[in-house]
């Protein structure tokens, strides 16, 4: 089919633009790159420190909650030997015989003392010597060393007494001990978790925002490589449907229709538009001939 005159200056046209339009390249850095890839947000920043610094910030408790627990298992451990028939003996007063010493010594003092008037009664009624005295200081005597044993007795039992209180005392106060060690254990235990469990409730707060604002972001920046991607490959489409248009004039090779990818092709574009400029030179060299 012929090609009628007043297209061939318009493909002339058509074949210069699309030259020149190929032969520039396109410019990728305005629409790639790092520029175009969302910068870490202050929040995540923000939560990566707070992660960095708090890494063991809970070993102080967990450390404090161990000792705590050994301590209460040492005390437990040693509660036995504090019920046994000789626990007592820790606590009995060195100084008790000492005691019991001078308490019979000042007994003796006084029965001696008891044993004279005996006898200066005896002998100011003139019964010195006699039968009567001497059943007097043996009765006198026998109740004595009958006292003094019973108060020797009570002195010993006085200072058992006491040691074995002491005792039983010490046993009720390190059971207290052991549950307060436990207890302080549970505690610590309790902080270290609580510390954890704060830590990481701020981290996933702050990341979580941080994300969020980091993905509106990175919308924005695409949407401006978007942008810019589509200007760079703008002459290429509008070359294409000037190659189109004329071709549907000449009523020639049909051309390609343009339609944007989402990531246009150079190669793909310039294919369709040099399947246009050779169909229509291939008319033009044919109408010469």
């Amino acid at each position: 089919m012929a090609i009628a005159d007043f297209i061939e200056p318009a493909i002339k046209d058509y074949a210069t633009q699309a030259t020149a339009t190929y032969s520039a390249p396109i410019d990728t850095s305005k629409f790639t790159g790092r520029q175009f890839v969302a910068g870490e947000d202050p929040l995540q920043t923000q939560a990566i420190n707070i992660a960095q610094q708090g890494v063991g910030s809970y070993q102080p408790f967990l450390s404090a909650a161990q000792t705590a627990q050994q301590q209460a298992a040492q005390t437990v451990g040693g509660l036995g030997a504090l019920t046994g028939p000789q626990a007592y003996q820790p606590f009995m007063s060195p100084y008790q015989q000492q005691v019991i010493d001078t308490t019979l010594a000042e007994y003796d003092k006084q029965g001696y003392a008891g044993e004279q008037q005996i006898k200066d009664a005896a002998y100011s009624s003139g019964n010195f010597g006699g039968g009567r005295e001497g059943a007097m200081l043996g009765q006198y005597q026998s109740d004595r060393l009958g006292d003094r044993a019973a108060l020797q007795a009570q002195l010993l039992a006085s200072g058992l007494g006491q040691a074995q209180q002491q005792a039983q005392q010490n046993f009720t106060n390190q059971g207290t001990l052991a549950g307060l060690q436990s207890g302080l254990a549970g505690q610590q235990y309790g902080l270290s978790n609580f510390q954890r469990q704060s830590m990481g409730a701020d981290v996933s707060a702050l990341g979580s925002l941080g994300a969020l604002r980091q993905g509106q972001q990175q919308a924005l920046l695409s949407a401006d490589a978007q942008a810019a991607q589509t200007g760079a490959y703008e002459p290429y489409g509008r070359l294409s449907q000037y190659g189109n248009t004329l071709t549907g004039l000449a009523g020639g090779v049909s051309g390609q229709q343009y339609q944007e990818p989402a990531a246009p092709s150079p190669f793909s574009t310039a294919l369709s538009t040099a399947l246009g400029v050779g169909g229509l030179y291939g008319q033009i060299f044919n109408k010469r001939r």
